[in-house]
């Protein structure tokens, strides 16, 4: 048995993606457990920033620390909204500069559909990996954050800028010209932004998940309505956990939340 606050799973880029699971003592190969019968407990949860036994709040956080940490500013899932590169802070500036100035990539990602998104460079491919991404193809490489947000949101006009995760999970997916995809992307862009643009022509990432079958149906697994599963794990996509009675867990939206996990 192992104990663990989650945290999202961290990935090795291989075929198929290897995937592994912070514990107290340790880590877990979760590919190794594939086909195996696991028992997840509830046990409570602690705050990610503070290391307070306390409610978690969102992103792992408890309510105090989500709005007072830097690593939850609204900059984050907005990216247009970043100002380090004005030299102005919105909560902490040292650490909003260590995040904010330096290069980031506007990119399109298949998954359920065609999304556009955006990371740090130094994040590829892990990005796509937690998105449950199958393929993906660079548009933009910028020097910050501030930069690929102006990108982004140009793009968010003609490409969605969501996963259905319940399609992505039942590997449903429409079928892309890419040629097409990325002409589109380019022919939208602010002309402030066309020095930037990728010129890899069209260079195709690709991913493969480790999952023995995809689920016809899901339904997620809420840990404060069911403190104790047990299920057979067939499937690990994005940082889902996909069980064979078709429940999906997703780690990274459990973050802070305090788990026993059980191989029987």
């Amino acid at each position: 048995m192992f104990e663990a606050t989650l945290k999202k799973m961290q990935t090795e880029n291989l075929q198929p993606i290897n995937y592994f699971l912070d514990v107290e003592k340790g880590f877990v190969v979760l590919n190794q457990l594939l086909g195996e019968i696991i028992r997840i407990k509830h046990i409570g949860s602690k705050c990610l920033n503070c290391d307070l036994e306390k409610e978690i709040f969102r992103q792992g956080h408890c309510k105090s620390c989500f709005f007072e940490s830097p690593a939850t500013g609204d900059w984050i899932i907005r990216p247009e909204l970043s100002k380090a590169h004005l030299g102005q802070a919105d909560r902490n500036l040292e650490y909003e500069s260590k995040i904010q100035l330096q290069p980031h990539v506007v990119y399109l990602a298949l998954s359920s559909h065609l999304k556009v998104g955006v990371t740090r460079k130094s994040q590829l491919p892990t990005r796509w990996i937690d998105q449950g991404a199958h393929e993906a193809s660079l548009v933009l490489e910028v020097p910050n954050r501030y930069l690929a947000g102006v990108g982004e949101v140009a793009l968010k006009e003609f490409f969605s800028d969501k996963t259905n995760w319940r399609k992505m999970l039942q590997n449903e997916s429409e079928s892309i010209n890419w040629d097409e995809a990325r002409n589109k992307a380019l022919d939208v862009l602010p002309k402030d932004l066309k020095p930037y643009v990728f010129r890899n022509s069209i260079n195709i990432h690709t991913q493969v998940f480790p999952v023995i079958k995809h689920p016809e149906k899901v339904k997620s697994l809420n840990l404060n309505r069911t403190p104790l599963y047990k299920g057979k794990l067939i499937g690990i996509k994005g940082q889902y956990l996909i069980f064979e009675d078709g429940t999906v867990f997703n780690v990274r939206s459990n973050e802070g939340q305090r788990i026993e996990l059980q191989i029987d």
